[in-house]
């Protein structure tokens, strides 16, 4: 019997893993466990996470076998692993490529072979009713499935629990030249892709395998993704359609592609509300392709995707995809395709589709390393409760379940704690972040600084955050517009004061607006009313970035 109490994993009969956060192995076995399992809770003593198929395919798509995951356990776990989770492991790691795509031996591009591990497995697709309507006889002993059909059946296969190996190889796309510069146009100053950079779009590439130019890359915030598509750029040379999230991070998107590579600005345009120049590299928002005039009306611009011989689609920010873009997406699977993140967490669950249609995850590098390695800002996380106060918490008590959330995240004792907070940073860069437009511009005339929100004209966006990076200004108040791809490499301290219910990822987010390396110390307050709905909501939110190492220090105010 394996008895080893002096490590830090407990293994449970239904998949939970417990982990000691003061065992001395805690750093090792967190980075272990986290490229095969999900961060379920942290409390501060004991984190438990949760071995899941889709966490195991992942794993096993990138490379890693049941024999490493279950050796692993058994070096940091204090008992045996129980049977039924070694099996787990086991079966499940197994059936990811028991199902494979390949190109169709005739040469034909209307149709793709199945290969399957055995007749057993064969049968038991044959027969399922999810599958079985896509299915073609193909020949005597062989099935196939239309091109057209090469999304969605991944999608339904996986949710059939059978992770699909995509063999099946991509358009080339229309020839693009696209070299990556060692000094940078803009100033002059040398550039040179980091190694974990190049390392991430390698893998992502695999030397152009059929198995490789699909699948999700994921890097802190402030690590440099958009670096890591550029490179992958450099590897497929094709034209190339780039999604992202807004108009300001369009904008910047194009300024590090003109900025570091030798292509021109007649080569690289963008496709949003602001513009549309499609160009050989065109940068488009997820905003203007799920545009349509009214709910019953087609989505105007999803023909932006057929319309191009694009040889390359970059889904930035790709754990936002949109369900229309998803659903574009099912039919785009000829060409190659790179989502970019700084997590696969979704609130809306559907991981599952961002795997089967834009692919398995390829690169994950945890954040504390980068941090380490001084690529990424140093950062301290401290929760600051708020109580209510002049009879607030009766009017809490009293009020509707779903208005009570609302009701903390607006506490108005916040405002006092936030001034404290401000004051107390009065030389540093800072950015105050929350949800509710209203709280934001009472914090605006309050705090007397200026406000962004969705409303603000991108010009008047843009002129804000210049100012902000020349140092002009030193206090900013951003509304849900700050969640992403926002440069702003000096500010340091972040100061949430509303959050979006429990989202791990928007969490993920708001603390990358102040990762970038710099010489000042980077803190991040989350500002929450004490024994409200807002604070448990902030537990949830927090879990991602302790799976990444980050510890929350709990102040308590007004008390």
């Amino acid at each position: 019997m394996h008895v080893k109490p002096d490590n830090p994993l407990i293994i449970q009969g239904d998949g939970k893993v417990l982990l000691e956060t003061r065992h001395p192995r805690y750093e090792k076995a967190r980075d272990f466990l986290g490229r095969f399992a999900e961060l379920e809770r942290s409390p501060e003593l004991l984190h438990t996470y949760r071995i899941t198929p889709l966490s195991l395919w992942n794993a096993a798509s990138s490379g890693m076998s049941n024999g490493e995951i279950i050796e692993g356990l058994r070096e940091l776990s204090k008992f045996d692993i129980p049977p039924d989770v070694r099996k787990t492991i086991e079966e499940t790691i197994e059936r990811y490529g028991l199902v494979k795509m390949v190109p169709h031996p005739n040469g034909g591009h209307e149709l793709i072979r199945l290969e399957f591990a055995s007749g057993y497995v064969a049968k038991l697709i044959s027969k399922s009713p999810t599958l079985r309507e896509f299915l073609i006889e193909d020949g005597r002993r062989h099935w196939a499935i239309t091109q057209g059909h090469r999304g969605i059946f991944k999608q339904r296969a996986l949710q059939d629990g059978w992770p699909i190996e995509d063999l099946a190889g991509f358009r080339p796309g229309e020839h693009l030249d696209v070299n990556l510069r060692t000094t940078m146009r803009g100033n002059g100053r040398p550039f040179a892709v980091r190694e974990y950079q190049r390392e991430a779009a390698e893998r992502w590439y695999q030397k152009g395998k059929p198995s490789g130019g699909c699948g999700v890359v994921v890097l802190a915030c402030g690590a440099g993704k958009t670096i890591v598509g550029m490179t992958a750029m450099s590897l497929v040379n094709t034209k190339t359609l780039i999604l992202a999230t807004n108009q300001a991070s369009v904008s910047q998107w194009i300024r590090e592609i003109v900025d570091k590579t030798e292509l021109t600005e007649e080569q690289v345009g963008g496709y949003s509300g602001a513009e549309k120049r499609i160009c050989p590299v065109t940068v488009a928002t997820y905003q203007i392709l799920t545009w349509r005039r009214s709910r019953n009306d087609d989505f105007a611009h999803l023909h932006l995707f057929e319309d191009q011989d694009w040889g390359l689609i970059i889904y930035d920010e790709v754990h936002l995809l949109p369900a229309p873009v998803f659903g574009a997406t099912a039919s785009l699977q000829g060409r190659r395709r790179l989502g970019l993140t700084a997590t696969l967490v979704r609130e809306d669950g559907r991981e599952g589709d961002v795997f089967s249609l834009v692919g398995p995850k390829r690169y994950d590098l945890p954040w504390q390393s980068l941090t380490r390695q001084g690529f990424i800002a140093e950062t301290t996380c401290h929760e600051v409760r708020v109580p209510f106060h002049n009879g607030d918490e009766a009017r809490y008590e009293n009020a509707r379940e779903q208005q009570k959330f609302r009701l903390a995240s607006s506490n108005p004792a916040k405002i006092n704690v936030i001034k404290s907070l401000v004051k107390r940073h009065c030389e540093d860069h800072i950015l105050v972040i929350g949800t509710y437009v209203d709280q934001l511009h009472q914090l605006a005339r309050v705090l007397r600084a200026p406000l962004i929100t969705g409303k603000t004209p991108h010009r008047e966006r843009e002129v804000l955050f210049g100012k902000f990076r020349r140092g002009e200004i030193k206090l900013l108040i951003v509304s849900k517009v700050a969640n992403f791809s926002i440069d702003l490499p000096d500010a340091n301290i972040a100061i949430q004061v509303s959050g979006t219910f429990g989202s791990r990822q928007e969490e993920a987010q708001r603390l990358g607006r102040i990762l970038r390396p710099k010489k000042k110390a980077a803190r991040f307050y989350t500002v929450v009313t004490a024994d409200t709905k807002e604070q448990v909501f902030a537990m949830k939110r927090q879990l991602f970035l302790t799976e990444q190492g980050y510890r929350y220090h709990i102040e308590e105010a007004g008390r």
